[in-house]
């Protein structure tokens, strides 16, 4: 192959990249993620067909142009927040992705029969997205299903798959249309002008992207909320997290977000919502109730006894004499003694003790790093965002709160909205109603923090419960269970907002189930991956 074709191989590579990240959220297609690995499907075909010109990892080289090319244009926002950050992330997942392409590659080789070798695409894919939902280098950010969250119309059927369930439609999509492509192109080629195979599976392909669309469609005219209000105030304090929101005094804070709820507040409010890491105050949860911040608080519960406050902030915990050490925990500097620092979310209402849930899927090279052994040196490379940096204390149990006179109510902080089976687990707890508090500030006004946003509209129809959405700046907003959204907030713009949403106790086949096709995808992966390599080396042994 001439040096001039392989250009060509590259260009076709950055095209497949670029059709991915114009489907993208918050403002892209995605109509065109069913083509987008359309271009990469016909250089892996290329390779295959001509595999005596090409190196042994000849996919993962030209498939590397698309997966940078994708990363790079939907995730460039990270360089706001740490520029050598997202260098190394958009580097490492598109290599990541890279990977993923080779072992597919490799496998269909093996495997020889085309559907078998295209369904390795499948299984990969799935298992490498499932990985990415629960490593400690999680970055679920471009798993496919995700593309849909600004075009949610499109998919209420993830009550019952989830996203998996858009990765599995994307996929097999992308397999279709090459396949009619490439049939065209070998036809003409021949001038062979049957074109039975073709017209099948042009058939075949519309049935598969258009019925799930109009099933949606259904789905989303025909479904009704059962009324069971619950009467929510959320603010938007709009704190500059680079120069205001960990210098100004908890008690300003405070204050600004009563400013904020103003005469929103009233006896009948259930619920009032301040964002993620709102509280500054330094408060360690062995003597919560003697710091300055929950004694504001609770004076705003003595004027709303009904009311109940859900504000984020950063705690600590010391660890008793002899309790046995998380793997987070760090030595006191100045004395003896272990403490865990946390990502929380606090409720404060008229019952004696406050609520407290940690942030558990922890932002890798924020909150999260190998922080264990030989590894425990790198917490000195972690990203300062503000607040609590390195390797973070986390929850084993998804906390659903106890609250006064209204629904069950559990939060996920900032990141974990991201996670589809994690935010489940809180609504199989029991959690009738969803808060998404988050501070989205740190990437400035960019695609970041409107894909964040997107993406909770996913979590509303999986598990169909309403949620209320609280972000420092960024969208704050009120999601029904459908997805659809209310008195969305402008960014950099302080704002208080007041709704009602209902409280639903019905659990989804999602919520019930999870993950399960991801699940399957990852055993089949296993099965089939091994497979290939027994095959590899049997035919090495008998060409030996």
């Amino acid at each position: 192959m001439t040096g001039m074709k392989k250009i060509f191989l590259i260009v076709l590579s950055l095209v497949s990249g670029i059709l991915l990240a114009l489907a993208w959220p918050s403002r892209g297609f995605p109509g065109l993620l069913f083509i987008g690995m359309v271009p990469l499907l016909f250089i892996e075909e290329t390779i295959y067909q001509q595999k005596d010109r090409f190196a042994p990892f000849a996919a993962l080289f030209y498939s590397y142009p698309a997966f940078l090319a994708w990363n790079a244009l939907t995730s460039w926002w990270i360089y706001n927040s740490t520029g050598v950050g997202a260098i190394i992330a958009i580097l490492v997942n598109a290599a990541f992705m890279s990977i993923v392409f080779q072992a597919f590659h490799f496998s269909r080789k093996k495997l020889h029969y085309k559907a078998a070798g295209y369904a390795c695409l499948v299984f990969y894919w799935m298992a490498f997205e499932y990985l990415h939902l629960n490593w400690i280098l999680n970055w679920p950010w471009l798993n496919l299903g995700n593309g849909f969250g600004s075009y949610y119309q499109w998919v209420q059927w993830y009550e019952y798959t989830g996203t998996f369930g858009g990765t599995l439609w994307v996929l097999v999509a992308n397999i279709l249309v090459f396949r009619i492509l490439a049939g065209v192109l070998r036809r003409w080629k021949r001038e062979d002008r049957r074109w039975k195979d073709i017209l099948l599976y042009s058939g075949l392909v519309v049935i598969w992207i258009l019925i799930p669309i109009l099933l949606s469609f259904s789905m989303y005219r025909h479904y009704k909320e059962t009324p069971e209000p619950v009467k929510v105030v959320v603010v938007q304090p709009n704190l500059d997290p680079y120069k205001e929101q960990y210098s100004v005094p908890p008690a300003e804070v405070i204050q600004r977000i009563l400013d904020l709820a103003g005469n929103r507040l009233d006896s009948a409010t259930n619920f009032l919502v301040a964002p993620e890491s709102a509280i500054q105050e330094e408060m360690w949860e062995n003597d919560i109730h003697s710091f300055r911040s929950i004694a504001l608080l609770k004076d705003i519960i003595r004027r709303y006894p009904d009311l109940n406050i859900l504000v984020g902030g950063s705690t600590y915990r010391q660890f008793e004499k002899g309790e046995p050490l998380s793997h987070s925990a760090r030595k006191f500097k100045d004395g003896e003694g272990y403490y865990d620092a946390y990502n929380t979310a606090i409720l404060v209402n008229s019952m004696d003790s406050l609520q407290l849930y940690h942030k558990s899927k922890l932002t890798p090279g924020v909150e999260a790093l190998p922080s264990f052994g030989i590894f425990k040196f790198l917490e000195k490379f972690a990203i300062n965002l503000g607040g609590v940096v390195g390797s973070l204390g986390t929850d084993k149990v998804r906390k659903v709160f106890a609250t006064v006179k209204t629904a069950r109510a559990a939060p996920t902080i900032c990141y974990e909205s991201v996670f589809g089976e994690f935010f489940s687990e809180f609504v199989r707890n029991g959690a009738q109603v969803m808060f998404i508090i988050t501070n989205d500030g740190w990437w400035g006004d960019t695609p970041g923090h409107r894909q964040h946003y997107a993406f909770a509209a996913l979590r509303a129809i999986e598990n169909r419960r309403s949620i209320a959405r609280s972000a420092n700046t960024g969208i704050s907003a009120f999601i029904d269970q459908r997805g659809d959204a209310s008195q969305v907030t402008g960014y950099w713009v302080p704002a208080a907002i007041k709704g009602t949403l209902n409280a639903n106790s019905r659990l989804t086949f999602y919520t019930i189930h999870g993950d399960y096709l991801a699940r399957i995808a990852a055993w089949c992966t296993g099965g089939v991956f091994l497979l290939s390599l027994v095959l590899h080396f049997a035919a090495r042994k008998k060409l030996n």
